[in-house]
């Protein structure tokens, strides 16, 4: 049986496109149909296997579908049917007539590995399938690649040796002995500070370590930039190369050390406060907060007085506090140094600082406040004769001379004057008695001057302040107070606000108010706010009970002791209608003459009410009625008279009366 497949070559790139997918689905569908009409001991496979370097130049011959050909014999035609996507129409070129198998593109075995097809006779009868596998054999053609040229690593100084870090390892394409086989340290390894390990795993890769082989020292050499070369097994072999730039971090492993063993200075002792002595510095080989130094003084040890300030951070070291050439001619100062580190590192040196004299012959002037806390100030209730400064005169010229010097003191009114027993020390004394009410500041000038050609002299302004002392009492706006209330007010009712003034300060003028607690004035029904003064009912007031309670306030202030003052507070209590009249008798008899003419009283009578006077007034409405009873014989007549009722009830006759009548009112 055979097959003849005949078609038109394709003459353009798409219709050759179409051509190829075309054939194969036809060569399918040919080799399907062909396999199934021939006998199972026809159908049948045998293999050949092949072997091809992927070096080769193209058109290389590969070998024979057959064993048995041999170059110049050919075998009988065959129908090659490719494993699909082995790409073997593409890469070779197979002759279906004499089975020869040439390279048609250059092979890379990193892109396939193998070829693999079937060759199946096209004359059947009894010859066997032919499954040819071509296997494509490596070479040395791929170097080892690191993933990244550069790779950044950092250890601290004080790493110890062989501790490792992992490098990215180089990856190679080949197999086997041709794949990455070692790595080395190409250059900048000083002093062999580092060395490399590897290890193969599971996957084929060798792994790439970095070791501490030494001592590292960032203050020596703070940074390495090593070049590491991976070779594989090909001769020569192939390699590739890897910058590795290593940062030494720095930790705390030197002190400080001063550019000198010890420091020495002068300075006249009139120098100012704040004056630049000499600036001591020194360095620490570290970086960062390990590096950045502190300057101090050791007080412990040296200038205890604080006669001397340092700049922390410069070294600059100036005057704190007046020298004295007299007191003290040489002092002589501990230096610390000291650096930021986690766990600080100090060093010391010495600093002789030498005081001059000067002789310019001007008074200097100190003074010194006697009060408490040595401020300017002196207490209003200080007698004359009390002393408020301590004046010293000093002319550096010569202790002998102090005698020469004349101080006087000018301002505060006559209030303050000067003594003195040795023209030395000077005492500010009060004169007069203060008050700080009427003036709380005085401002005075002492004045030294020598008697010198011409004379020098100098001068000290003092502000001082006179204190408070509790020696006023709280006034009262008014000595009393008068306010009113609704008899039906409400407890927490406002009724008035007193004020108070202290012309003390501070805690002397603090006010607190007080009721003074009396039965007799009801001062349990009302409250006083104790900070504002504010009076306000506490309980229903009444006044049937009292109609003007009378109050005393008192206003205390915080002095020690305390003083006070105290201010009445009338409050009219404004009646409401809320009890009724009441008779003094509840019965009244009278007996009356028949012969008492219109008009005259008969009984007056009078009652009272818990109410106000203008809320108990009885009007006077129509005449009162009432009955009488009239005897006479057995007849028993009532009838009606009427009677006048004139104020404060007095009852009066209005008709002429029977004798024998009873009336009831």
């Amino acid at each position: 049986m055979g097959f003849f497949v005949k078609m038109a070559s394709p003459s353009t790139r798409r219709n050759r496109i179409l051509f190829d997918k075309y054939l194969k689905v036809i060569i399918w569908f040919l080799v399907a149909s062909y396999l199934c009409l021939l006998p199972s001991n026809a159908a049948s496979e045998r293999i050949t296997e092949l072997e091809v370097s992927e070096g080769v130049r193209v058109g290389h011959l590969i070998g024979y579908i057959s064993k048995s050909t041999t170059r110049g014999t050919g075998g009988p035609p065959y129908l090659i049917v490719p494993v699909a996507g082995s790409s073997v129409h593409t890469d070779l070129t197979i002759d279906n007539k004499n089975g020869e198998i040439r390279t048609k593109v250059p092979l890379d075995r990193e892109q396939r590995a193998s070829y693999s097809f079937v060759a199946i006779p096209s004359s059947g009868g009894g010859d066997e399938n032919i499954r040819v596998v071509v296997r494509v054999l490596d070479e040395n053609d791929n170097p080892p690649t690191f993933p990244t040229a550069f790779m950044e690593i950092e250890f601290p100084e004080n790493t110890p040796r062989d501790v490792k870090r992992t490098l990215n390892p180089a990856r190679d394409l080949d197999l086997g002995l041709f794949s990455t086989q070692r790595y080395n340290i190409v250059s900048g390894n000083v002093n062999n500070a580092f060395r490399l390990s590897s290890h193969r795993e599971r996957d084929g890769v060798l792994y790439l370590d970095l070791q501490i082989n030494g001592f590292l020292d960032r203050e020596t050499i703070p940074f390495y930039s090593l070049s590491i070369e991976a070779l594989d097994g090909g001769s020569p072999p192939l390699r590739g190369e890897m910058t590795v730039n290593i940062t030494i971090l720095d930790v705390n492993d030197n002190q400080p050390i001063f550019n000198q063993g010890r420091y020495f200075a002068s300075i006249p002792e009139n120098t100012t406060v704040g004056t630049k002595v000499i600036q001591v510095f020194a360095t620490d080989i570290d970086s960062g907060e390990n590096g950045r130094i502190e300057y101090s003084i050791n007080r412990r040890q040296s200038d205890k007085d604080q006669m001397f300030r340092i700049d922390p951070q410069t070294g600059v070291i100036s005057v704190n506090k007046p020298l004295d050439f007299e007191t003290k001619e040489l002092h002589e100062l501990v230096i610390v140094a000291k650096d930021h580190g986690e766990q600080p590192i100090e060093t010391t040196t010495f600093l002789s600082i030498r005081v001059n004299d000067v002789n310019d012959n001007q008074p200097t002037i100190s003074v010194i406040f006697l009060s408490d806390d040595a401020t300017p100030k002196i207490s209003e209730s200080a007698l004359p004769g009390e002393f408020v400064a301590r004046i010293s005169v000093n002319d550096p010229d010569s202790k002998t001379e102090y005698s020469n010097v004349n101080v006087t003191l000018a301002g505060g009114g006559g209030h303050f004057g000067l003594t003195t027993r040795d023209n030395i020390i000077y005492l500010v004394i009060v004169s007069l008695p203060l008050d700080r009410e009427v003036q709380p500041n005085y401002t005075l000038n002492v004045i030294a001057t020598d008697n010198g050609n011409p004379p020098l002299h100098a001068s000290k302004t003092i502000y001082l302040r006179v204190t408070d002392i509790n020696d006023n009492a709280p006034e009262f706006e008014k000595e009393v107070y008068h306010a009113s209330v609704m008899e039906i007010a409400d407890p927490g009712t406002s009724v008035l606000q007193v004020l108070a003034v202290d012309k003390d300060e501070g805690n002397n003028s603090a006010i607190t108010y007080y009721l003074v607690d009396t039965p007799d004035t009801h001062s349990h029904w009302f409250l006083i706010d104790q900070n504002t003064g504010l009076i306000t009912t506490r309980s229903h007031i009444d006044c049937e009970t009292e109609p003007v309670p009378k109050l005393k306030v008192i206003a205390k202030d915080n002095g020690h002791p305390p003083l006070s003052s105290t201010a009445t507070v009338l409050v009219t209590i404004n009646d409401v209608n809320d009890n009724e009249p009441i008779f003094e008798q509840s019965y009244y008899n009278v007996t009356i003459a028949e012969n008492e003419p219109v008009g005259r009283c008969v009984i007056k009578n009078s009652y009272f009410s818990f109410d106000s006077l203008e809320l108990g007034i009885l009007q006077e409405d129509p005449p009162f009625s009432c009955f009488i009873s009239h005897f006479s014989g057995l007849k028993n007549k009532h009838f009606l008279a009427s009677f006048s009722v004139h104020s404060g009830l007095a009852i009066s006759i209005f008709p002429p009366l029977s004798y024998g009548s009873s009336f009831i009112c």
